[in-house]
């Protein structure tokens, strides 16, 4: 009877041992089964290390690259090509952005139950919500300059364009630097006077009549104003791009409320872009008045991620709530954010004050007839930085022409004023997708 008890016991241990280790088996599978089905050494879904199933299109059905057993061919304009490097991939897989590494297995039709099966063995179609043509014509405007552009749907989060710069033609080699790398998503740049924006949202929840500051710029303050621009309002300080301004309303702040502010709009967040981490900002804001002016109006140690702006500007327009962006239309195998609300990044009252100020700033120092028929709202910037014999010119904001609420970020490195490098880009491509 005895030895009847333990082997009985024998027994359900071993059945204990195989039911936890079946569930350990089912749990690494859920958490890594599309690496496993995604590695090179699987010959089913590669041929000559190349995947060989699977084709990516933009909004608009244009072919950007489709993967076969006889190798990846890609769009066949090369402006295109460059123009998506950062979204598609390339070959060899140094994008880490892009879909040929960043989404293979939706590629190639993994998923759970099934794996990397399927009977005709051609993968899956992934539709972007770019606009291929939108993203050429940003890359041609950069010009010979490098920089970021990026322009999203603030209601749906749809984006439209990511283009960066350098970049480099997807089926060759390439040894320029900085090619491989996804700044819009992945980098942080001087945000200039564009920050001017955060300033300006503090000041107005919370410096108490702030509807009444004045002050008299002769362009001699600690942080020299570009040009003497008299007596200015709020208004007038924010068309204008005030530095001493601005550094007076950042004083009246403090470090503690611009650190609050920094971190209330988004801009040290981390957002989830299709399973990409975008970079946070960095900001440091001292005790010391002179550089937490500086600090105020986009310089000393700011640094902001162009995906954490735009979304910014895309909640101003959309009355405080901010939409997180996706650039795969919704398929059941990808990580996918469509139409995911980040909350209220602001109230609504300031929103539309901000937005007041924004379209001010178009008509009194841009002028509106220099953005054709695009109804938009805007601020620029013109970021220094070391080693530069020029600026970086920025220009960010939103339009709201009827069935087109898109916000974009653009940045030009050694752009000069941002109003007219950045600007000119913003409106070209804004232009390209409306007509």
């Amino acid at each position: 009877m005895l030895k009847v008890e333990r082997r009985s016991l024998i027994c359900v241990l071993l059945a204990m041992v195989l039911f936890f280790g079946l569930m350990y088996y089912v749990l690494k599978l859920s958490l890594n089964g599309e690496e496993w089905a995604t590695f090179e050494g699987n010959m089913l879904v590669y041929t000559n290390g190349q995947i060989n199933r699977g084709s990516v299109y933009d909004r608009n059905d244009v072919l950007l690259l489709d993967c076969n057993e006889e190798g990846i061919t890609f769009n066949e304009n090369a402006k295109i090509r460059q123009a998506l490097v950062h979204t598609s991939g390339d070959i060899y897989g140094n994008v880490s952005t892009g879909i040929l590494s960043s989404n293979k297995g939706a590629l190639i039709g993994y998923d759970f139950i099934n794996g990397v099966y399927t009977r005709d063995n051609e993968g899956e179609d992934i539709k972007l919500t770019l606009d291929a043509n939108a993203c050429k014509v940003a890359y041609e405007a950069l010009g010979y300059h490098n920089g970021t552009v990026g322009v999203f749907n603030y209601e749906t989060g749809e984006v439209l364009c990511i283009v960066n710069k350098p970049a480099f033609d997807p089926i060759y080699l390439n040894n320029v630097e900085g090619a491989y790398f996804n700044t819009f998503l992945q980098g942080t740049v001087v945000p200039g006077s564009t920050f001017k924006v955060v300033t300006t949202i503090a000041a107005i929840e919370n410096i108490e009549n702030i509807e009444e500051f004045n002050y008299n710029c002769d362009g001699n303050s600690d942080i020299n104003c570009s040009y003497n621009h008299g007596n200015v309002d709020f208004y007038l300080a924010f068309a204008k791009s005030c530095n001493g301004a601005y550094g007076e309303i950042t004083n009246e702040l403090g470090a503690s409320m611009m650190t609050d502010y920094v971190k209330k709009l988004g801009l040290t967040n981390s957002y989830n872009i299709e399973g990409i981490n975008t970079k946070e900002g960095e900001f440091l804001f001292s005790e010391n008045e002179n550089a937490l002016a500086w600090a105020g109006i986009g310089q000393n140690m700011d640094r902001v991620n162009p995906c954490s702006m735009m979304i910014l500007m895309g909640a101003i327009a959309n009355k405080g709530e901010a939409v997180n962006p996706f650039f795969i239309y919704n398929s059941e195998k990808i990580f996918n954010s469509q139409n995911q609300s980040l909350g209220q990044m602001l109230n609504k009252d300031t929103a539309k004050e901000v937005e007041a100020m924004l379209k001010n700033n178009v008509v009194v120092t841009y002028g509106e007839s220099n953005f054709d028929e695009l109804d938009i709202y805007a601020k620029s910037g013109t970021a220094e930085v070391d080693n530069q014999n020029l600026s970086n010119g920025l220009f960010t904001g939103y339009i709201k022409n009827e069935g087109y609420p898109y916000a974009f970020f653009v940045f030009v490195e050694n752009g000069g004023s941002g109003s007219s490098s950045a600007g000119s880009v913003a409106k070209k491509v804004l232009n390209e997708l409306i007509n």
